[in-house]
């Protein structure tokens, strides 16, 4: 996929700092490992939640120690933003 966006990376050197140049799916998987709710929100406004379920769909598909510790806190994140999203829809 390679890095689609560059400046929107910088906002979140952190979350890849051995390589600021690893493609966008690295990034969001580093960012469900280590779930923090307003980069999971800026990431899910940017590429959109689906894209942010898909990458969690995978990592779930070869759980790790991380994944498993992340689970519960990725789970309520991803649902709580998904609420966000539909009450804004609905125009609320």
């Amino acid at each position: 996929m390679g890095v689609a966006h560059p400046n929107f990376w910088r906002k979140h050197r952190g979350l890849v700092w051995a390589n600021p140049d690893a493609d966008d799916s690295v990034h969001i998987r580093a960012a469900l490992v280590r779930p923090r709710f307003n980069v999971l929100l800026d990431i899910a406004l940017e590429f959109g939640l689906e894209r942010l379920q898909q990458e969690w769909e995978y990592l779930n598909g070869e759980p790790t120690r991380e994944v498993e510790r992340a689970s519960d806190i990725v789970e309520r994140i991803l649902a709580n933003i998904e609420k966000g999203f539909a009450t804004a829809a609905a125009g609320h």
